[in-house]
């Protein structure tokens, strides 16, 4: 499986903006999709994950409220709305796969497929 993400670009704070994860090759069946973001300087953090099904979501306290995961199951693809944009939402994005089927985590270390990242800067 191969992870894509896409949208990233340059917006003013409090405006909105989706990014998008596609997943290609062999399908992400089972397997929780989760985004995380790395600023300069800092370590890579927890955005938010959607299950499998799509049903259930989870988000990191900082972006609660202001951003919304959805997952197509039959497009083999994840997107992140983001609301309300802050400066401190400035980093790159990344998209990962859970490493297990049923496996719902907000640790990095069990995501073992990643996208390469898109940028998104929150000017203020």
């Amino acid at each position: 499986v191969q992870l894509q993400a896409s949208g990233g670009g340059l917006v003013q704070a409090g405006t909105s903006l989706r990014l998008s994860c596609v997943a290609s090759g062999r399908t992400a069946d089972g397997r929780a999709m989760a985004w995380f973001r790395q600023a300069p300087g800092t370590d890579r953090e927890f955005v938010g994950l959607v299950t499998w099904t799509g049903k259930s979501t989870y988000y990191g306290d900082k972006v609660k409220g202001r951003f919304i995961i959805t997952r197509d199951k039959g497009e083999n693809m994840m997107d992140l709305q983001m609301s309300n944009l802050k400066p401190e939402d400035t980093a790159v994005y990344y998209c990962a796969l859970a490493r297990a089927e049923g496996l719902v985590s907000i640790n990095q270390r069990e995501y073992d497929i990643w996208g390469p990242g898109t940028q998104v800067t929150v000017s203020s």
